[in-house]
């Protein structure tokens, strides 16, 4: 059970920052932006980050799906996890594939780019430091821009894990 109460999205006060949340995330009003909206500038700035990182980047959607999978696992943001799950399996992974990311020997179900990728996320995720060789190895293969459009994913979804961990938010039916 959350911590807090979620808010009412269709409270006068906060009703038309909660439609256009639910527009831009297909109708949908999660218990995330719920919560969130107890604050409206917050849910407000929220909104537009995760929307430029989700919607408007040039990073393959299979990686930004796969790193956040991972930050999930790692932080172990189970609501994260099973949001981004449809998501991960619309990008081609395979249900195999993400049952894997929970386990020790996730290694040999992901390719080289792939496993790049959770390579970095995990160093971003426990560390904070990224080590020069894992971050040179998916320097290799990305654009300076994906480079940085990957970085900011991680940040932001390490955010999104510690709020949901932080307030215990309930699954969304």
């Amino acid at each position: 059970m959350a911590r807090l109460p979620y808010a009412d999205p269709s409270h006068p006060a906060i009703a038309p920052l909660a439609q256009r949340i639910a527009a831009e995330r297909g109708g949908k009003m999660i218990n995330l932006y719920k919560m969130l909206l107890q604050s409206p500038p917050v849910a407000d700035g929220w909104r537009q980050l995760l929307t430029a990182i989700r919607q408007q980047c040039d990073l393959s959607a299979r990686y930004r799906e796969l790193a956040i999978l991972r930050i999930a696992v790692l932080n172990e943001a189970d609501y994260e996890f099973a949001q981004h799950v449809p998501f991960a399996l619309a990008e081609g992974y395979t249900t195999a594939q993400l049952d894997a990311l929970r386990r020790p020997d996730f290694r040999a179900h992901f390719d080289t780019v792939d496993l790049k990728v959770i390579d970095y996320t995990d160093a971003m995720t426990t560390t904070i430091r990224v080590p020069q060789a894992v971050f040179d190895a998916i320097n290799a293969e990305l654009s300076q821009r994906e480079m940085v459009e990957l970085t900011a994913t991680i940040a932001a979804y390490n955010m999104v894990s510690r709020f949901l961990e932080a307030l215990q938010l309930d699954h969304d039916a």
